[in-house]
């Protein structure tokens, strides 16, 4: 197995926010955010044709079009294809779209497709990473197992992603999901190289210790964590993983908040850097659709937590004994 593809820089842009999730997001302010992204030292951006029906992909592409390709990563996902429709679908937690609808196609020549159309949607010439994008029955409800069985079968998405990445078209593949179940299949089934697992491995849970990180380190493969903030939840927001929060969640976060505040320490500061800590971690990719946003994620990746704020969290459970904790920071 040759080395497998990873992001160049371990803190990403999640484009959910460039396709106008919960509010609506300017071109220019789109374009702006990339461009602070890239002031920030930012080299991973993460898009897909879900997100506003192909807007995302469209700003990114505009954004990023004159920047030297070979110095940045650029995912996107496979799995829906856009069908022109006027006016255009309104998926939610999404807030506007361009004029097509999202129709599922997880077979081999619906991903060959899907990759073609968002490279003439991002005017780009390659890929980095492709993402099996919401393959998990979370999102499929009782379509998941039929859904999988097409895309782990003969002629199915797994089948036409390796064939991708021999092909040159793409260096890595995974599953872009907000679940564990479907990656610890597809790790079994197939061979993936990299997995965007949304809200799973954050301050509110750590589950993947359990069996998936585990194989991925068997592996070889590594998880790019989506959500970090648990849609927003870590950072101050009132919905967790979309929906809105559940009051046991709502103590949770003020129990973390509690200790944060007896060690001076910023929440959202701990939820990114809580979880590159471990090492099957490739990056995470907080969302953002604004510059002030960005570069406020840009600065928490880098400010120092003194240990013990980390160990108390431990010792009252708040995290998995087993996690990885944050290192000292060499130059603090």
């Amino acid at each position: 197995m040759n080395q497998r593809y990873q992001p160049i820089t371990r803190l990403g842009l999640g484009g959910t926010g460039l396709g106008d999730m919960y509010h609506t997001t300017t071109d220019e302010a789109g374009k702006a955010t990339v461009d602070a992204a890239w002031e920030a030292g930012i080299r991973y951006f993460d898009t897909a044709p879900h997100y506003g029906a192909g807007m995302s992909e469209h700003r990114f592409g505009a954004a990023l079009r004159a920047r030297p390709r070979d110095q940045y990563t650029l995912s996107t996902k496979v799995g829906r294809l856009l069908h022109p429709q006027h006016p255009g679908e309104i998926a939610a937690p999404f807030v506007n779209a361009l004029p097509f609808k999202r129709v599922l196609d997880y077979t081999a020549d619906g991903v060959r497709r899907s990759v073609e159309d968002s490279l003439q949607r991002l005017a780009l010439g390659h890929i980095d990473i492709a993402y099996v994008h919401d393959l998990s029955p979370e999102a499929l409800g009782d379509q998941f197992e039929h859904y999988f069985q097409i895309a782990a079968g003969p002629g199915g998405a797994f089948e036409g992603m390796v064939k991708l990445r021999e092909e040159g078209i793409i260096k890595g593949w995974g599953l872009g999901v907000n679940t564990i179940e479907p990656c610890l299949r597809a790790l079994k089934l197939s061979d993936p190289d990299i997995f965007l697992l949304a809200g799973r491995y954050t301050l509110m849970e750590q589950t993947p210790l359990q069996e998936l990180f585990p194989l991925c380190a068997a592996r070889g493969a590594h998880v790019v964590l989506g959500g970090p903030f648990n849609s927003g939840f870590l950072a101050g927001g009132s919905h967790y993983d979309y929906l809105p929060a559940k009051e046991e969640q709502i103590q949770k976060r003020e129990r973390l908040r509690q200790i944060a505040a007896n060690h001076g320490v910023d929440l959202a500061a701990a939820a990114l850097q809580f979880g590159v800590a471990h090492p099957v971690v490739a990056a995470t990719i907080p969302g953002a659709s604004s510059p002030e946003h960005l570069k406020r994620n840009a600065t928490l990746m880098h400010i120092e937590i003194a240990p013990a704020f980390w160990e108390e969290l431990r010792i009252e459970g708040l995290v998995a004994q087993e996690a990885p904790l944050p290192p000292k920071k060499a130059n603090a």
